[in-house]
């Protein structure tokens, strides 16, 4: 066993081509599951690309077009490899009021010069300045373009013709109801009902159906509903390939159409790089972790993307994007490759030449239904929840609003402005508070000390009167240099007038001992809400009120004579405090600076419960803080603590059974999907193991030690090598018990019957870590050679140890 360190990458031989599917040489072989999870994916593309085609208004062939070309180029050349594109309803409305306006010739040459667009923005590799778009503006497009599309293929499904524009749809919605047309309404009706109703049948019969696409289902009910019952409805009718239309150069306004071309620019890229982004974390969310497949390179997604619609608008197709609907169900059949995303875009292409026939048997009733549905879950309960907890409820409606009533690009533009005027309005709210108690002035600054605060700041500091005993809390995480300036001279004229000023943190700490230049601003870059000096912090580090995570007892020391420093340097340090108000003083803070951060997250896990990643098992050793040195947050970690992080062996508990407990619940009940144990540097429970006699009393602490007892064995025993960590043996007996205590506490953990059954089927990892507390290091546990010459350290280790080794 080795212990290395994770930021260290040992020499490996050389690998393939970036995105190449594991394991393979450059030859097109696809794997078994590669191939079934492409005719899933066929199955869902392909009516979803004829109902897409006629929500537009653009020739049917149009919507295989796209979905061919998705498929191929896209999947051959993007940088995500089982994202699978083609028409997507976030592009309908878009290409819908291109071909109205300009025609469907002039639509494809725009559809081609998006791609090339996309191509130079590739190019200049910005594909990652796409995610800075809010979420709320990007969700707030997908659902008024979903609203969009479900106004205007209601009308089909009642056997009408939709009209020219969201409001237009709304107000001839009374005479279509008026007017429904039976047929085609039941048609309708029963592509819904399959369509919601597919994923929830019961039992076992239940689960084997629903393995059939839902989308598909509903598709081929109508259409057999159709033909039994001789329904006259209109129909797919796809024309001959030798009459497609194919692109045409562009006529019309030169402004005109460039806006055409930016807006499918700009829907396109956006939309596919946030469902590149979606998929990694679907592909890394699988029991296999996603092993072999890497993750996406967003510029070369989009200059696949951009290929894409290169080739889609030269053969006469429908503008191409990332889907997520197809993207899931491809992730979720456990693709593994790329393969999968081309062979769905062949798939494509047969159907296209060879099943004709079939296709223009299906109703347009149903494939409007199919789309409304899809524009109706456009508008996603879960985002909105999810914006309304960020406080960008605001953003997200006129984002709609606007999408719906003016038009996508106008719609994005308000929901932009909207955003910066509310970051700005949060930026700029800080509340600016001043008291009298028994002639002492109190200044209170809550929120963030910026320039647009300076006229407020300096009111209220010129309102003080000359010559008082002043202190000025500020409850804030940042402070800019206009900020600085302002307080810095009112405070420098009021010491000079008579006047006694004092600066104090949120909790009421002082600010001492620090030069004026260690405020926060454009000058020092520092910030202090990451950990950075704040305006005035102390230079002790633990003591600056700024600092997330500190020790509450340390006690501030005394500053030199600083010319320029906020307040005169204290005579003598303030004691600690006592250990009861210690705990109400941190109370305290985590009331009025944590808990506003952190009470959204923690109501939203209060709700759906808790579901952690892993079960992380170390010891009860105040030093060690789970969550910072794993950087996790709440929900992450199901933590268990014990003396010593032991693992006592099945049965061997004594009517104690906590740690068999922990471990039986988190990998059957929370479905952990690892198990970490962390060993760490001076552990008193190892000091204690190895110090232990057989005379000694059996106190409740050496009962659970006993536990440990193996690893003790396991040290001295010759039939198992000595770790190093990072090239290195370890420096004393503690250190090593300590390592090797992790490794046996790993065995034990074997031998429990959930964690080895969960191991068998791949869906459970076990790690050991050892931290280094002075060094302020974690080691992850590596497999290795058999270590030799560990006589390097024998000098250090107890002669009854070296004994038992050598025997």
């Amino acid at each position: 066993m080795t212990l290395c360190t994770p930021n260290r990458t040992p020499n490996r031989p050389r690998v393939q081509r970036p995105h190449s599917p594991p394991g393979r040489t450059g030859r097109f072989r696809p794997a078994g599951v590669d191939v079934s999870a492409s005719l899933a994916v066929f199955l869902i593309a392909l009516p979803l690309s004829l109902g897409i085609a006629l929500a537009t208004g653009a020739p049917l062939q149009a919507g295989l077009v796209a979905a061919a070309v998705g498929g191929l180029v896209a999947g051959r050349f993007g940088g995500s490899p089982l994202q699978v594109s083609g028409p997507a309803a976030g592009l309908t409305v878009v290409t819908a009021e291109l071909i109205q306006r300009y025609g469907w010739r002039t639509t494809c040459a725009i559809t081609a010069l998006a791609g090339l667009a996309q191509l130079a923005l590739a190019a200049l590799k910005v594909a990652r300045s796409a995610l800075a778009v809010s979420p709320a503006i990007v969700h707030g497009m997908l659902a008024g373009i979903g609203v969009t599309i479900a106004l205007a293929q209601l009308h089909i499904v009642l056997g009408g013709t939709p009209q020219s524009s969201a409001v237009a749809n709304v107000l001839g919605l009374p005479a279509q109801l008026a007017d429904a047309r039976p047929a085609a309404l039941a048609i309708s009706a029963l592509t819904v009902v399959v369509l919601l109703g597919w994923p929830h049948l019961p039992g076992r019969a239940g689960r084997a159906a629903r393995k059939a696409p839902a989308a598909l289902v509903a598709v081929a009910g109508a259409t057999a509903l159709a033909v039994g019952a001789g329904l006259t409805v209109p129909r797919v009718d796809l024309p001959s390939w030798s009459s497609h239309a194919l692109p045409g150069l562009p006529e019309g306004p030169v402004l005109g159409i460039a806006a055409g071309v930016l807006t499918i620019t700009l829907v396109t890229s956006v939309q596919s790089l946030l469902s590149a982004v979606a998929v990694d974390k679907l592909v890394a969310a699988r029991p296999d972790r996603g092993r072999g497949v890497p993750r996406s390179d967003l510029d070369r997604e989009l200059a696949g993307q951009g290929m894409a619609n290169v080739v889609s608008g030269a053969l006469g197709g429908l503008p191409v994007a990332g889907v997520a609907v197809r993207s899931v169900a491809n992730v979720s059949a456990g693709a593994v490759s790329r393969a999968s995303t081309m062979l769905h875009g062949l798939w494509i292409v047969l159907a296209a030449l060879l099943l004709v026939p079939a296709i223009d048997l299906i109703p347009l009733a149903a494939l409007a239904a199919l789309v409304m549905v899809v524009g109706i879950q456009m508008v996603s309960i879960t985002r909105i929840r999810t914006v309304t907890r960020h406080r960008e409820a605001v953003v997200y409606a006129v984002t709609l609003t606007g999408v719906v009533l003016v038009g996508i690009l106008e719609g994005v533009a308000l929901g932009i402005a909207v955003a910066v005027a509310v970051a700005m309005h949060r930026l700029a709210r800080t509340r600016i508070t001043r008291e009298e108690r028994e002639g002492h002035q109190l200044l209170r600054v809550r929120g963030q000390l910026t320039f647009l605060a300076v006229p407020r700041l300096s009111r209220a500091l010129h309102q003080i009167p000359a010559g008082s005993e002043v202190t000025v809390e500020l409850d804030g995480s940042f402070m800019d240099h206009a900020a600085y300036e302002t307080l810095n001279d009112w405070k420098a004229g009021h010491l000079a007038h008579g006047g006694a000023v004092e600066l104090t943190g949120p909790a009421g700490g002082r600010i001492t001992g620090a030069p004026a230049d260690r405020v926060a601003g454009p000058e020092s870059g520092t910030d202090p809400a990451a950990g950075g000096s704040a305006a005035g912090a102390s230079p002790h580090a633990c003591c600056r009120p700024w600092t997330p995570w500190h020790n509450h007892q340390c006690a501030e020391p005394p500053a030199p004579p600083a010319a320029e420093s906020f307040e005169e340097p204290a005579a003598e340090p303030p004691a600690p405090l006592p250990t009861a108000h210690q705990l109400v003083h941190g109370i305290g803070k985590f009331q009025r600076n944590t808990a506003p951060l952190v009470r959204d997250e923690l109501a939203r896990l209060a709700r759906e419960g808790q579901t952690p990643a892993q079960l992380f098992l170390t010891c009860s050793d105040s030093r060690l803080v789970t969550s910072m040195i794993t950087s996790s947050g709440p929900g992450d970690l199901f933590t268990v603590r014990n003396v010593g992080n032991l693992v006592p062996l099945p049965g061997e508990e004594s009517g104690d059974d906590s740690v068999a407990a922990a471990i039986e619940y988190a990998v059957d009940v929370l479905r952990v999907r690892s198990i970490t144990v962390c060993g760490h540097s001076g552990c008193g429970a190892m000091q204690a193991l190895l110090g232990a006699g057989p005379e000694d009393p059996a106190t409740p602490l050496r009962r659970w030690l006993r536990h440990g007892r193996p690893s003790l064995e396991r040290m001295v025993s010759r039939r198992h090598a000595w770790a190093r960590i990072s090239g290195r043996l370890p420096a004393d007996a503690v250190e090593q018990l300590s390592i090797t205590n992790v490794v046996q506490q790993l065995e034990h953990l074997r031998a429990y019957e959930s964690v080895a059954r969960r191991l068998a089927d791949g869906s459970l990892t076990l790690h050991g870590m050892y931290f280094h507390v002075g060094e302020a290091q974690a080691y992850l546990l590596s497999d290795a050679d058999e270590v030799r010459g560990y006589d390097d350290v024998f000098d250090s280790v107890p002669p009854a140890v070296l004994a038992a080794r050598a025997s």
